[in-house]
């Protein structure tokens, strides 16, 4: 029995001394039994790769599957979700800086996109005109939603107001996984319009339509 335990005590002995620096820098890579996948083949983007005929790493979707992510069109050029652009992340590139504007094309078809996501996922906690008087506060599952028409949330740029919609802040939950970008936009474009629907004054109407207006 005594020969046992020390037999058994010297390999505890000897796995401690192979085993226990790993994670540690040494020049050789340490000695791995389980890897658990922490170390595998992978190829850098836009690296050489004599695997494929055209020696890049970075292929183009294979003819006939169905991309994960559509782009979303910006005049004439189409914005991935994975690219560093003001239209996925709200910001000027480069800063912390939100954008002002809108940098999609502000449409027919995205108003009324807008008026329909809004009503879905906003209006619950805002309210349809936005006012901060939704059904959950009026049954009392939130005591504290904002008024959209406040003037601290009409000043904040375009890029801001879709920051928050992505990620929440405060009490409201982030809505990025569960709202597309273009419908993101939608809903600041729509909200933009609730707001001057509220704020605006008859100068901001086109002259040839005030008159109609005044009737």
């Amino acid at each position: 029995m005594r020969y046992f335990i020390f037999i058994f005590g010297l390999c505890v002995v000897a796995t401690m001394l192979v085993l226990g620096p790993r994670g540690r820098h040494f020049r050789k890579t340490p000695l791995y039994i389980f890897p658990d996948m922490e170390r595998q083949l992978k190829l850098r983007p836009q690296k050489d790769n004599t695997f494929f005929t055209n020696g890049i790493s970075s292929q183009l979707p294979v003819a006939g599957t169905i991309p994960r992510d559509e782009p979303v069109k910006v005049g004439d050029k189409e914005v991935y979700a994975f690219e560093n652009s003001p239209v996925n992340t709200g910001r000027v590139p480069g800063t912390t800086n939100f954008i002002e504007n809108i940098p999609v094309p502000v449409t027919h078809a995205l108003m009324a996109r807008g008026q329909q996501r809004f009503q879905i996922n906003c209006s619950p906690c805002h309210g349809a005109t936005a006012e901060g008087t939704g059904i959950t506060k009026k049954i009392g599952a939130m005591a504290v939603v904002a008024n959209l028409h406040d003037k601290r949330i009409v000043e904040l740029p375009d890029g801001e107001i879709f920051h928050v919609i992505t990620n929440g802040r405060n009490l409201m939950g982030a809505y990025g996984p569960n709202v597309t970008v273009e419908d993101r936009w939608a809903i600041v474009a729509y909200l933009r319009a609730l707001q001057l629907a509220r704020l605006g004054t008859v100068d901001d109407v086109p002259k040839d339509l005030q008159s109609a207006l005044k009737k």
